[in-house]
């Protein structure tokens, strides 16, 4: 059916509206730009991005000049994931939530750390965040570890974008050990795999004296448990800020037996 301009209809009484039957005739309906399906939807995710990254720097407040490296870094990553699978599409419209401050989260813990090691990069959580939000600090820097060419590309980029202290090793995460000189003062991972096998990864660097900061999930406890049948740890247990998961935190380990 067909819509009447202003003016153009008839009231409920049946009468003639004004203007009707005058020889005045009705101004056409403003014309809108036609949007395509595409393009609402970069709209309505763009809307969703911004209202989730008000709620993530509650969670994880940083200074205007790391907003703004993140801001670049996000935008980035939204270009990139359209050919190369960076995170999962399901987590796009709460990439500040689920990512970035899941990320920030960890600079409370280790408070006084400058010189990070992130094994598994992979989209640069929390790497990148945490070069972004070293970026003031002097002497800092962040070594991101990633065995994936393609998204070790992107791990430069981002470090360039965003002038970020970083610096991206591609290798096989077992030989961080001979990439990075130079001493560590917190080595992190997530969402690479179990938790025996981080602490194989990060052993020798926690070994001089590096401190381990590890994002799991709500299977922790499990994890823990197959991890003490090959070390030596006495883990501590805090709760993540930005959902059900945890973060291990451990100042050393020795592998048994």
């Amino acid at each position: 059916m067909k819509q009447r301009g202003p003016g153009g209809g008839r009231s409920s009484s049946g009468k003639p509206s004004a203007g009707e039957g005058t020889g005045l005739r009705s101004e056409p309906a403003p014309i809108r730009p036609k949007l395509d399906k595409a393009s609402a939807n970069d709209q309505s995710l763009d809307s969703i991005v911004a209202a989730d990254k008000i709620a993530a720097l509650k969670l994880a407040p940083v200074s205007h000049e790391a907003e703004a490296r993140l801001d670049r870094y996000i935008a980035l990553l939204r270009e990139w994931q359209a050919k190369t699978n960076l995170v999962a599409p399901s987590t796009l419209p709460h990439l500040w939530t689920r990512h970035i401050a899941d990320s920030l989260q960890l600079v409370a813990l280790a408070p006084s750390a400058k010189r990070w090691a992130d094994l598994g990069s992979g989209g640069g959580f929390p790497g990148v965040v945490l070069a972004c939000a070293m970026a003031g600090t002097a002497e800092a820097s962040v070594h991101l570890v990633e065995r994936t060419a393609k998204k070790a590309a992107f791990l430069r980029e981002a470090i360039r974008v965003t002038t970020s202290p970083g610096v991206v090793h591609l290798a096989e995460i077992g030989d961080n050990v001979d990439r990075i000189t130079g001493p560590v003062d917190c080595v992190t991972a997530r969402a690479l795999a179990p938790l025996h096998q981080l602490i194989g990864f990060a052993e020798p660097l926690m070994r001089q004296g590096a401190k381990a900061l590890f994002l799991k999930g709500q299977d922790v406890e499990s994890e823990l448990t197959e991890a003490t049948k090959y070390w030596n740890i006495q883990p501590q247990l805090h709760q993540s800020r930005t959902g059900d998961g945890w973060i291990v935190e451990l100042a050393s380990a020795e592998r048994r037996g």
